[in-house]
Protein backbone atom coordinates (compact mmCIF):
# COMPACT_ATOMS: atom_id res chain seq x y z
CA UNK A 1 0.00 0.00 0.00
CA UNK A 2 2.49 2.52 -1.39
CA UNK A 3 -0.23 5.42 -0.59
CA UNK A 4 -1.97 4.49 2.76
CA UNK A 5 0.74 7.13 5.12
CA UNK A 6 -0.40 9.90 2.50
CA UNK A 7 -4.31 8.78 2.41
CA UNK A 8 -3.62 9.36 6.87
CA UNK A 9 -2.10 12.58 6.43
CA UNK A 10 -4.83 13.74 3.99
CA UNK A 11 -7.78 12.72 6.78
CA UNK A 12 -5.43 14.31 9.35
CA UNK A 13 -5.87 17.70 7.73
CA UNK A 14 -9.06 17.11 6.70
CA UNK A 15 -10.37 16.19 10.01
CA UNK A 16 -8.53 19.51 12.01
CA UNK A 17 -9.34 22.09 9.54
CA UNK A 18 -12.46 21.62 7.93
CA UNK A 19 -15.93 19.82 9.97
CA UNK A 20 -18.06 17.80 8.06
CA UNK A 21 -21.31 18.18 6.64
CA UNK A 22 -23.73 16.91 9.21
CA UNK A 23 -21.95 18.82 12.13
CA UNK A 24 -22.19 22.14 10.20
CA UNK A 25 -26.08 21.36 9.89
CA UNK A 26 -26.31 21.01 13.34
CA UNK A 27 -24.70 24.15 14.22
CA UNK A 28 -26.63 25.88 11.67
CA UNK A 29 -29.47 24.81 13.45
CA UNK A 30 -28.43 25.94 16.76
CA UNK A 31 -27.98 29.32 15.27
CA UNK A 32 -31.82 29.31 13.64
CA UNK A 33 -32.92 28.61 17.25
CA UNK A 34 -30.87 30.95 19.18
CA UNK A 35 -32.42 34.68 20.00
CA UNK A 36 -30.82 37.02 17.87
CA UNK A 37 -28.49 39.47 18.91
CA UNK A 38 -27.75 37.93 22.76
CA UNK A 39 -24.10 36.48 23.55
CA UNK A 40 -24.95 33.21 22.65
CA UNK A 41 -25.99 33.90 18.64
CA UNK A 42 -23.12 36.33 18.14
CA UNK A 43 -20.88 33.31 19.42
CA UNK A 44 -22.52 31.28 17.35
CA UNK A 45 -22.19 33.52 14.26
CA UNK A 46 -18.01 33.93 15.31
CA UNK A 47 -18.01 30.20 15.59
CA UNK A 48 -19.31 29.81 11.89
CA UNK A 49 -17.07 32.22 10.50
CA UNK A 50 -14.26 30.47 12.17
CA UNK A 51 -15.27 27.26 10.61
CA UNK A 52 -15.45 28.99 6.91
CA UNK A 53 -11.50 30.50 7.72
CA UNK A 54 -10.02 27.06 8.67
CA UNK A 55 -11.22 25.75 5.66
CA UNK A 56 -10.28 28.70 3.54
CA UNK A 57 -7.02 28.61 5.45
CA UNK A 58 -6.48 24.93 5.71
CA UNK A 59 -5.49 25.62 9.47
CA UNK A 60 -6.75 23.96 12.70
CA UNK A 61 -10.26 24.94 13.71
CA UNK A 62 -9.47 24.97 16.99
CA UNK A 63 -5.68 25.15 18.32
CA UNK A 64 -6.42 21.96 20.86
CA UNK A 65 -6.27 19.32 17.79
CA UNK A 66 -6.42 16.90 20.99
CA UNK A 67 -5.75 13.32 21.14
CA UNK A 68 -5.49 11.64 17.65
CA UNK A 69 -7.71 8.31 18.19
CA UNK A 70 -7.74 6.49 15.34
CA UNK A 71 -9.93 3.32 14.58
CA UNK A 72 -8.79 0.78 11.28
CA UNK A 73 -11.18 -1.58 9.96
CA UNK A 74 -9.30 -3.90 7.93
CA UNK A 75 -9.28 -7.49 6.41
CA UNK A 76 -7.98 -10.22 6.97
CA UNK A 77 -4.01 -10.28 6.47
CA UNK A 78 -3.02 -6.79 6.48
CA UNK A 79 -0.25 -5.34 7.81
CA UNK A 80 -1.38 -3.84 11.15
CA UNK A 81 2.32 -3.28 12.05
CA UNK A 82 3.38 -1.03 8.90
CA UNK A 83 0.63 0.50 8.78
CA UNK A 84 0.59 1.48 12.50
CA UNK A 85 4.02 3.15 11.57
CA UNK A 86 2.77 4.78 8.65
CA UNK A 87 0.20 6.52 10.67
CA UNK A 88 2.79 7.57 13.34
CA UNK A 89 5.13 9.19 10.45
CA UNK A 90 1.73 10.99 9.32
CA UNK A 91 0.74 12.89 11.96
CA UNK A 92 4.36 13.33 13.15
CA UNK A 93 4.47 15.53 9.48
CA UNK A 94 0.92 17.09 10.01
CA UNK A 95 2.16 18.26 13.52
CA UNK A 96 5.35 19.95 11.22
CA UNK A 97 3.41 21.03 8.97
CA UNK A 98 1.49 22.96 12.14
CA UNK A 99 -1.72 21.15 10.96
CA UNK A 100 -1.34 19.67 14.63
CA UNK A 101 -0.37 20.89 18.07
CA UNK A 102 2.24 19.31 19.81
CA UNK A 103 0.37 17.56 22.49
CA UNK A 104 2.18 14.40 23.26
CA UNK A 105 3.58 15.07 26.67
CA UNK A 106 5.54 12.99 29.11
CA UNK A 107 3.23 12.56 32.68
CA UNK A 108 6.13 12.69 34.41
CA UNK A 109 8.64 15.62 33.64
CA UNK A 110 6.29 17.42 31.77
CA UNK A 111 8.50 17.65 28.69
CA UNK A 112 6.64 17.78 25.33
CA UNK A 113 7.78 15.40 22.52
CA UNK A 114 7.27 17.93 19.73
CA UNK A 115 5.75 15.97 17.21
CA UNK A 116 2.55 13.86 18.99
CA UNK A 117 4.94 10.78 19.30
CA UNK A 118 5.35 8.92 22.23
CA UNK A 119 4.10 6.36 24.66
CA UNK A 120 0.26 6.01 24.27
CA UNK A 121 0.29 8.77 21.53
CA UNK A 122 -1.81 8.54 18.87
CA UNK A 123 -3.95 6.14 20.37
CA UNK A 124 -5.00 3.38 17.54
CA UNK A 125 -7.15 0.69 17.58
CA UNK A 126 -7.42 -1.58 15.05
CA UNK A 127 -9.90 -4.40 14.15
CA UNK A 128 -10.52 -7.05 11.18
CA UNK A 129 -13.82 -7.33 9.29
CA UNK A 130 -15.05 -8.80 6.17
CA UNK A 131 -14.59 -6.86 3.56
CA UNK A 132 -11.89 -5.75 1.32
CA UNK A 133 -11.21 -2.45 1.94
CA UNK A 134 -9.54 -0.58 4.83
CA UNK A 135 -11.57 1.69 6.97
CA UNK A 136 -9.82 4.48 8.83
CA UNK A 137 -11.71 7.16 11.34
CA UNK A 138 -10.42 9.70 13.18
CA UNK A 139 -11.53 11.99 15.95
CA UNK A 140 -9.68 14.88 17.55
CA UNK A 141 -11.21 15.76 20.94
CA UNK A 142 -9.53 18.24 22.93
CA UNK A 143 -8.45 18.44 26.35
CA UNK A 144 -11.10 21.03 27.15
CA UNK A 145 -14.12 18.57 26.11
CA UNK A 146 -11.89 15.68 27.42
CA UNK A 147 -11.83 17.24 30.86
CA UNK A 148 -15.47 17.39 31.04
CA UNK A 149 -16.22 13.58 29.98
CA UNK A 150 -17.85 11.88 33.86
CA UNK A 151 -18.41 8.52 34.28
CA UNK A 152 -21.75 7.62 36.86
CA UNK A 153 -21.90 4.63 39.05
CA UNK A 154 -25.46 3.69 39.71
CA UNK A 155 -27.58 3.94 42.62
CA UNK A 156 -25.87 7.48 42.86
CA UNK A 157 -27.22 11.15 44.34
CA UNK A 158 -26.86 13.64 41.63
CA UNK A 159 -27.13 17.62 42.01
CA UNK A 160 -30.82 18.80 41.35
CA UNK A 161 -32.20 15.06 40.41
CA UNK A 162 -31.99 13.33 43.58
CA UNK A 163 -31.27 9.48 43.63
CA UNK A 164 -30.29 7.84 39.85
CA UNK A 165 -31.29 4.55 40.66
CA UNK A 166 -30.40 1.28 38.07
CA UNK A 167 -33.04 1.63 35.56
CA UNK A 168 -33.72 3.65 32.49
CA UNK A 169 -34.76 6.46 34.50
CA UNK A 170 -31.37 6.60 36.19
CA UNK A 171 -29.54 6.85 32.95
CA UNK A 172 -31.89 9.77 31.80
CA UNK A 173 -30.79 11.37 34.83
CA UNK A 174 -27.12 11.08 34.70
CA UNK A 175 -27.46 12.20 30.81
CA UNK A 176 -29.05 15.20 32.21
CA UNK A 177 -26.68 15.98 34.68
CA UNK A 178 -23.37 15.42 32.56
CA UNK A 179 -24.72 18.34 30.44
CA UNK A 180 -25.23 20.44 33.69
CA UNK A 181 -21.84 20.02 34.85
CA UNK A 182 -19.78 21.15 31.51
CA UNK A 183 -21.78 24.46 31.63
CA UNK A 184 -19.44 26.60 29.38
CA UNK A 185 -16.21 24.96 30.16
CA UNK A 186 -16.55 22.33 27.00
CA UNK A 187 -16.96 24.92 24.57
CA UNK A 188 -20.87 24.18 24.74
CA UNK A 189 -23.28 23.74 22.57
CA UNK A 190 -21.57 19.98 22.11
CA UNK A 191 -22.47 16.80 21.33
CA UNK A 192 -22.13 13.82 23.85
CA UNK A 193 -21.49 10.01 23.40
CA UNK A 194 -23.04 7.91 26.42
CA UNK A 195 -21.97 4.37 27.04
CA UNK A 196 -24.55 1.99 29.21
CA UNK A 197 -22.75 -0.73 31.13
CA UNK A 198 -19.61 -2.36 30.86
CA UNK A 199 -16.79 -1.93 33.10
CA UNK A 200 -14.97 1.49 34.21
CA UNK A 201 -12.52 1.58 30.63
CA UNK A 202 -14.90 -0.34 28.58
CA UNK A 203 -17.90 1.99 29.45
CA UNK A 204 -15.86 5.06 28.34
CA UNK A 205 -14.39 3.50 25.05
CA UNK A 206 -18.55 2.70 24.29
CA UNK A 207 -19.11 6.16 24.85
CA UNK A 208 -16.82 7.71 22.38
CA UNK A 209 -17.55 4.86 19.96
CA UNK A 210 -21.05 6.72 19.57
CA UNK A 211 -19.05 9.74 18.81
CA UNK A 212 -18.33 8.22 15.43
CA UNK A 213 -21.84 8.45 14.67
CA UNK A 214 -23.55 10.60 11.88
CA UNK A 215 -25.57 13.39 14.01
CA UNK A 216 -28.69 12.89 11.90
CA UNK A 217 -28.91 9.00 12.27
CA UNK A 218 -31.59 7.05 14.17
CA UNK A 219 -30.89 4.46 17.32
CA UNK A 220 -31.72 1.22 16.21
CA UNK A 221 -33.14 0.69 19.86
CA UNK A 222 -36.15 2.10 20.10
CA UNK A 223 -35.76 2.99 23.75
CA UNK A 224 -32.39 4.48 23.41
CA UNK A 225 -33.64 6.27 20.76
CA UNK A 226 -36.49 7.62 22.82
CA UNK A 227 -34.02 8.55 25.54
CA UNK A 228 -31.32 10.56 22.92
CA UNK A 229 -35.19 12.55 21.55
CA UNK A 230 -36.08 13.43 25.10
CA UNK A 231 -32.23 14.46 26.02
CA UNK A 232 -32.11 16.63 23.37
CA UNK A 233 -35.88 18.44 24.04
CA UNK A 234 -34.99 18.74 27.82
CA UNK A 235 -31.21 19.30 27.23
CA UNK A 236 -32.16 22.76 25.44
CA UNK A 237 -34.37 23.60 28.37
CA UNK A 238 -31.38 24.38 30.82
CA UNK A 239 -30.39 27.87 29.30
CA UNK A 240 -26.59 27.06 29.54
CA UNK A 241 -26.19 28.36 26.12
CA UNK A 242 -23.32 28.95 23.80
CA UNK A 243 -20.01 29.35 25.67
CA UNK A 244 -22.17 28.96 28.67
CA UNK A 245 -23.59 32.33 28.04
CA UNK A 246 -26.91 31.55 28.46
CA UNK A 247 -29.40 30.86 25.50
CA UNK A 248 -31.64 28.51 23.87
CA UNK A 249 -29.26 25.55 22.81
CA UNK A 250 -26.52 24.26 24.73
CA UNK A 251 -26.38 20.62 23.13
CA UNK A 252 -26.35 19.71 19.52
CA UNK A 253 -26.24 16.15 19.61
CA UNK A 254 -26.89 12.69 21.83
CA UNK A 255 -25.89 9.35 20.94
CA UNK A 256 -26.37 6.39 23.40
CA UNK A 257 -25.01 2.83 23.20
CA UNK A 258 -25.24 -0.27 25.88
CA UNK A 259 -23.54 -3.12 26.47
CA UNK A 260 -23.69 -5.56 29.02
CA UNK A 261 -22.31 -5.54 32.68
CA UNK A 262 -21.41 -7.52 35.82
CA UNK A 263 -23.78 -7.56 38.35
CA UNK A 264 -22.34 -5.72 41.03
CA UNK A 265 -21.38 -2.95 38.47
CA UNK A 266 -23.65 -0.38 36.76
CA UNK A 267 -21.95 2.07 34.86
CA UNK A 268 -23.21 5.55 32.87
CA UNK A 269 -20.44 6.74 30.98
CA UNK A 270 -20.66 10.40 29.06
CA UNK A 271 -18.25 11.49 26.55
CA UNK A 272 -18.49 15.24 26.15
CA UNK A 273 -17.28 16.57 22.82
CA UNK A 274 -17.29 20.59 22.22
CA UNK A 275 -19.04 22.31 18.98
CA UNK A 276 -15.43 21.73 17.08
CA UNK A 277 -16.59 18.28 16.45
CA UNK A 278 -13.44 16.99 14.50
CA UNK A 279 -14.33 13.58 12.98
CA UNK A 280 -13.71 11.90 9.87
CA UNK A 281 -13.08 8.84 7.99
CA UNK A 282 -11.94 7.24 4.97
CA UNK A 283 -12.62 3.86 2.65
CA UNK A 284 -9.20 2.60 0.96
CA UNK A 285 -8.47 0.43 -1.32
CA UNK A 286 -6.62 -2.36 0.19
CA UNK A 287 -3.98 -2.76 -2.47
CA UNK A 288 -2.92 0.79 -2.88
CA UNK A 289 -3.93 2.34 0.23
CA UNK A 290 -5.51 5.46 -1.97
CA UNK A 291 -8.59 6.89 -0.74
CA UNK A 292 -11.76 5.59 -2.22
CA UNK A 293 -14.56 7.58 -0.59
CA UNK A 294 -14.74 9.94 2.31
CA UNK A 295 -16.72 8.43 5.33
CA UNK A 296 -18.61 11.46 6.20
CA UNK A 297 -19.97 14.14 4.08
CA UNK A 298 -16.96 17.17 3.44
CA UNK A 299 -17.99 20.26 4.71
CA UNK A 300 -17.85 22.47 1.99
CA UNK A 301 -20.88 20.96 1.06
CA UNK A 302 -22.17 23.19 3.82
CA UNK A 303 -21.40 26.66 3.76
CA UNK A 304 -21.29 28.81 7.56
CA UNK A 305 -21.40 32.24 6.39
CA UNK A 306 -24.25 34.06 8.66
CA UNK A 307 -23.91 37.35 10.00
CA UNK A 308 -25.52 37.71 13.73
CA UNK A 309 -28.83 39.75 13.76
CA UNK A 310 -29.18 42.73 15.63
CA UNK A 311 -31.66 43.20 18.46
CA UNK A 312 -32.10 45.57 21.40
CA UNK A 313 -30.23 43.96 23.99
CA UNK A 314 -27.33 44.23 20.96
CA UNK A 315 -28.03 47.64 20.95
CA UNK A 316 -27.28 48.35 24.59
CA UNK A 317 -24.65 46.59 24.81
CA UNK A 318 -21.50 48.43 25.74
CA UNK A 319 -18.19 48.32 23.81
CA UNK A 320 -14.72 48.96 25.31
CA UNK A 321 -11.63 49.43 23.59
CA UNK A 322 -8.64 49.24 25.86
CA UNK A 323 -4.72 49.86 24.88
CA UNK A 324 -2.51 47.45 26.93
CA UNK A 325 -1.35 47.92 29.50
CA UNK A 326 -4.30 49.22 30.91
CA UNK A 327 -4.78 50.96 34.71
CA UNK A 328 -7.24 49.77 37.57
CA UNK A 329 -9.17 52.91 36.75
CA UNK A 330 -10.05 51.98 33.51
CA UNK A 331 -10.91 48.17 34.43
CA UNK A 332 -12.71 49.17 37.56
CA UNK A 333 -15.38 50.93 34.93
CA UNK A 334 -16.26 47.66 33.17
CA UNK A 335 -19.25 45.23 34.19
CA UNK A 336 -20.22 42.04 33.14
CA UNK A 337 -22.07 41.74 29.82
CA UNK A 338 -19.44 44.70 28.19
CA UNK A 339 -17.17 43.88 25.07
CA UNK A 340 -13.85 44.42 24.79
CA UNK A 341 -11.51 45.22 22.02
CA UNK A 342 -8.21 44.70 22.59
CA UNK A 343 -5.02 46.36 21.38
CA UNK A 344 -1.63 46.41 22.19
CA UNK A 345 0.67 43.53 23.74
CA UNK A 346 -0.37 40.35 25.36
CA UNK A 347 0.52 37.07 26.89
CA UNK A 348 0.18 33.67 26.72
CA UNK A 349 -0.16 31.76 29.45
CA UNK A 350 -1.29 28.01 30.65
CA UNK A 351 -0.50 25.82 33.32
CA UNK A 352 3.08 25.64 33.21
CA UNK A 353 3.40 29.23 32.81
CA UNK A 354 1.04 29.58 36.11
CA UNK A 355 3.10 27.25 38.18
CA UNK A 356 6.33 28.65 37.27
CA UNK A 357 4.77 32.38 38.26
CA UNK A 358 3.64 31.33 41.76
CA UNK A 359 7.53 30.68 42.75
CA UNK A 360 9.70 32.65 40.62
CA UNK A 361 9.96 36.34 38.97
CA UNK A 362 8.22 36.95 35.21
CA UNK A 363 10.81 38.04 32.32
CA UNK A 364 8.78 40.84 31.83
CA UNK A 365 7.18 43.79 33.82
CA UNK A 366 3.17 42.30 33.45
CA UNK A 367 2.25 45.37 35.60
CA UNK A 368 -1.61 46.69 33.42
CA UNK A 369 -0.92 43.68 30.84
CA UNK A 370 -3.61 40.98 29.41
CA UNK A 371 -2.34 37.32 29.94
CA UNK A 372 -4.42 34.85 27.57
CA UNK A 373 -5.02 30.99 28.60
CA UNK A 374 -4.08 30.11 25.30
CA UNK A 375 -1.87 26.96 23.59
CA UNK A 376 -1.33 28.02 20.09
CA UNK A 377 -0.36 26.00 17.20
CA UNK A 378 2.85 28.26 16.16
CA UNK A 379 4.97 28.00 12.99
CA UNK A 380 8.48 29.56 12.43
CA UNK A 381 9.13 30.86 8.34
CA UNK A 382 12.26 30.03 6.55
CA UNK A 383 13.91 33.70 8.08
CA UNK A 384 13.24 32.41 12.04
CA UNK A 385 10.09 34.55 12.02
CA UNK A 386 7.31 32.63 14.28
CA UNK A 387 3.86 33.15 13.14
CA UNK A 388 0.83 32.37 14.73
CA UNK A 389 -1.63 29.41 12.86
CA UNK A 390 -4.32 28.87 15.69
CA UNK A 391 -5.02 30.64 18.85
CA UNK A 392 -8.57 30.26 20.84
CA UNK A 393 -8.70 30.09 24.71
CA UNK A 394 -8.72 27.16 26.70
CA UNK A 395 -10.17 26.28 29.91
CA UNK A 396 -9.41 28.63 32.52
CA UNK A 397 -10.36 26.42 35.56
CA UNK A 398 -7.44 24.69 35.87
CA UNK A 399 -5.88 27.45 36.34
CA UNK A 400 -8.20 28.60 39.65
CA UNK A 401 -5.46 27.69 42.53
CA UNK A 402 -3.11 30.07 40.58
CA UNK A 403 -4.54 33.07 39.64
CA UNK A 404 -5.57 35.29 42.58
CA UNK A 405 -2.18 35.26 43.46
CA UNK A 406 -0.93 36.02 40.01
CA UNK A 407 -3.24 38.69 39.88
CA UNK A 408 -1.87 40.50 43.23
CA UNK A 409 1.75 39.48 42.77
CA UNK A 410 2.32 41.16 39.15
CA UNK A 411 -0.73 43.30 38.86
CA UNK A 412 -2.36 41.89 35.87
CA UNK A 413 -5.31 43.35 34.81
CA UNK A 414 -7.39 41.52 32.58
CA UNK A 415 -7.69 37.59 32.33
CA UNK A 416 -8.74 36.01 28.91
CA UNK A 417 -9.78 32.33 28.61
CA UNK A 418 -13.13 30.16 28.21
CA UNK A 419 -15.22 28.96 30.96
CA UNK A 420 -15.17 31.24 33.86
CA UNK A 421 -12.86 31.12 37.19
CA UNK A 422 -14.59 30.34 40.42
CA UNK A 423 -14.83 32.05 43.47
CA UNK A 424 -11.09 32.45 44.43
CA UNK A 425 -10.19 34.10 41.22
CA UNK A 426 -13.42 36.48 41.59
CA UNK A 427 -12.17 37.53 45.06
CA UNK A 428 -9.05 38.93 43.62
CA UNK A 429 -10.69 40.61 40.43
CA UNK A 430 -12.52 42.36 43.41
CA UNK A 431 -9.76 43.29 45.54
CA UNK A 432 -7.27 43.80 43.21
CA UNK A 433 -8.76 45.77 40.34
CA UNK A 434 -9.27 43.23 37.33
CA UNK A 435 -11.44 41.19 35.02
CA UNK A 436 -11.97 38.15 33.51
CA UNK A 437 -12.83 38.12 29.87
CA UNK A 438 -14.46 34.87 28.13
CA UNK A 439 -12.95 34.25 24.20
CA UNK A 440 -15.13 32.13 22.07
CA UNK A 441 -13.38 28.86 22.76
CA UNK A 442 -12.42 27.27 19.25
CA UNK A 443 -12.32 29.86 17.68
CA UNK A 444 -9.20 29.33 16.90
CA UNK A 445 -8.78 31.09 13.37
CA UNK A 446 -10.79 33.85 14.20
CA UNK A 447 -8.66 34.85 17.08
CA UNK A 448 -5.08 34.04 15.26
CA UNK A 449 -6.02 36.98 12.73
CA UNK A 450 -5.57 39.32 15.92
CA UNK A 451 -2.08 38.69 16.55
CA UNK A 452 -0.20 40.74 13.72
CA UNK A 453 3.19 40.14 14.80
CA UNK A 454 4.98 37.95 17.33
CA UNK A 455 7.45 40.03 20.07
CA UNK A 456 9.15 37.33 21.34
CA UNK A 457 8.57 34.06 23.35
CA UNK A 458 9.80 32.86 27.00
CA UNK A 459 10.11 29.46 28.33
CA UNK A 460 9.82 27.58 24.53
CA UNK A 461 11.24 24.92 27.22
CA UNK A 462 7.92 24.08 28.49
CA UNK A 463 6.66 23.30 25.00
CA UNK A 464 4.90 25.29 21.95
CA UNK A 465 1.51 25.22 23.61
CA UNK A 466 3.01 26.27 27.45
CA UNK A 467 5.57 28.49 26.25
CA UNK A 468 4.93 32.55 27.08
CA UNK A 469 4.18 33.81 23.91
CA UNK A 470 4.51 38.16 23.25
CA UNK A 471 2.00 38.70 20.90
CA UNK A 472 0.82 42.46 19.27
CA UNK A 473 -2.55 42.14 19.15
CA UNK A 474 -5.49 44.71 17.16
CA UNK A 475 -8.52 43.80 17.53
CA UNK A 476 -9.00 40.68 19.73
CA UNK A 477 -12.91 40.85 21.22
CA UNK A 478 -14.17 39.31 24.25
CA UNK A 479 -16.88 39.12 27.04
CA UNK A 480 -16.55 40.57 29.98
CA UNK A 481 -18.00 37.00 32.87
CA UNK A 482 -16.20 38.36 35.86
CA UNK A 483 -15.93 41.98 36.62
CA UNK A 484 -13.93 43.88 39.67
CA UNK A 485 -17.46 44.44 41.55
CA UNK A 486 -18.07 40.33 42.66
CA UNK A 487 -20.27 39.56 39.15
CA UNK A 488 -20.07 36.68 37.65
CA UNK A 489 -21.63 35.50 34.34
CA UNK A 490 -21.04 31.61 34.92
CA UNK A 491 -22.08 31.87 38.77
CA UNK A 492 -25.17 33.31 37.74
CA UNK A 493 -25.96 30.62 34.64
CA UNK A 494 -25.04 27.58 36.46
CA UNK A 495 -27.41 28.46 39.60
CA UNK A 496 -30.26 29.13 36.71
CA UNK A 497 -29.36 26.04 34.86
CA UNK A 498 -29.05 23.68 38.30
CA UNK A 499 -32.81 25.25 39.55
CA UNK A 500 -33.86 24.32 35.79
CA UNK A 501 -32.56 20.65 35.94
CA UNK A 502 -34.46 20.25 39.77
CA UNK A 503 -37.48 20.83 37.04
CA UNK A 504 -36.69 17.65 35.55
CA UNK A 505 -36.16 15.77 38.63
CA UNK A 506 -39.64 13.82 38.69
CA UNK A 507 -39.47 9.97 36.94
CA UNK A 508 -40.13 9.95 33.38
CA UNK A 509 -39.07 6.34 32.50
CA UNK A 510 -41.17 3.69 34.60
Amino acid sequence: MQHFQDSVYKLIVETSTNLPADVRLAIQSAQEREDAGTRSAISLSTIGNNIDMAECNVSPICQDTGMPTFIIHCPVGANQIVMKKQILEAVAQATKDSKLRSNSVDSLTGSNTGDNLGPGTPVVHFEQWERDEIEVKLILKGGGCENKNIQYSLPTELDGLGKAGRDLDGIRKCILHAVYQAQGQGCSAGFIGVGIGGDRTSGYELAKQQLFRRVDDVNPIEDLQKLEDYIMEKANTLGIGTMGFGGQVSLLGCKVGVMNRLPASFFVSVAYNCWAFRRQGVLLDANSGDIKEWVYEKGETVSMKKEAAASAEASERREVVLQTPVTEEQIRQLRVGDVVIINGPMYTGRDALHKYLMDHDAPIDLNGAAIYHCGPVMAKDEAGEWHVKAAGPTTSSREEPYQGTIIKKFGIRMVIGKGGMGAKTLAALQEHGAVYLNAIGGAAQYYAQCFKKVNGVDFLEFGTPEAMWHLQTEGFAAIVTMDSHGNSLHAEVDKNSLEKLSLLKETVFA
